[in-house]
């Protein structure tokens, strides 16, 4: 039964599974010498040797290594547009949406302090990978501040600010942790994330919610 399930696998199904795992196992192997060499310090031929593959296949899926942090950036901008695509659902709180991605820092939560720094590096040093980051973070900012519109038509953020006015800010603010972190990497950084958080998220709130939660404060105990 095994056997005929096997053979009754199309070629071109067998064929693609192989493809995604070569391009993936070529860009998980990318962004392990970057982290361990640094992005400048790091061949094409260094990868296809940690790859086990030839440059020439390492040329069928990136034309170039810059192309690999393109990658890594596009997944990034992808965890923002499925945020977005959730907010639309109306299935829970935006702001609980822009928690997640905040304290996931759009999915690199869980990346190591040496591979942010080769990333950074990278766009320091490297002007065609600058643009490349320039035009996906502007992609990013702009789901994230349809996100923004989305909470305040929903009335969970303040509307004396512009949508991408926060979304710029956000960008901004968490941008920065990250690059602090994996400089002086205490503790995850989700928890950093998260610290932040606590202190940027009451900025946002709706100006009645903000003037009552002062109010509070203020009152005797």
């Amino acid at each position: 039964m095994r056997a005929q399930q096997a053979h009754s696998i199309p070629r071109s199904g067998r064929r693609e599974r192989r493809r995604v795992e070569t391009r993936e196992r070529i860009y998980r192997a990318a962004l392990a010498l970057f982290a361990e060499r640094g992005f400048m310090e790091t061949t094409v031929e260094d990868i296809t040797e940690a790859a086990d593959v030839g440059k020439g296949t390492f040329f069928n899926y990136f034309p170039t290594k810059q192309h690999v942090l393109a990658t890594y950036g596009a997944e990034r901008v992808a965890t923002v547009e499925r945020a977005l695509a959730l907010a639309k659902t109306g299935a829970g709180p935006v702001i609980e949406i822009l928690h997640e991605l905040a304290t996931d820092l759009a999915g690199q939560s869980k990346e190591s302090p040496a591979l942010l720094r080769a990333i950074y590096g990278a766009h320091a040093a490297d002007a065609n990978v600058r643009g490349e980051l320039q035009r996906r973070m502007n992609t990013a900012r702009r789901a994230l501040a349809q996100i923004f519109r989305l909470a305040q038509a929903r009335g969970e953020v303040r509307r004396d600010l512009s949508a991408p006015v926060m979304a710029r800010q956000m960008q901004l603010v968490f941008h920065g942790i990250m690059s602090s972190w994996s400089l002086n990497p205490r503790g995850s950084l989700r928890a950093t994330a998260e610290e932040i958080w606590n202190v940027f998220a009451p900025a946002l709130q709706p100006a009645d919610a903000h003037l009552a939660a002062t109010d509070r404060r203020r009152r005797p105990r």
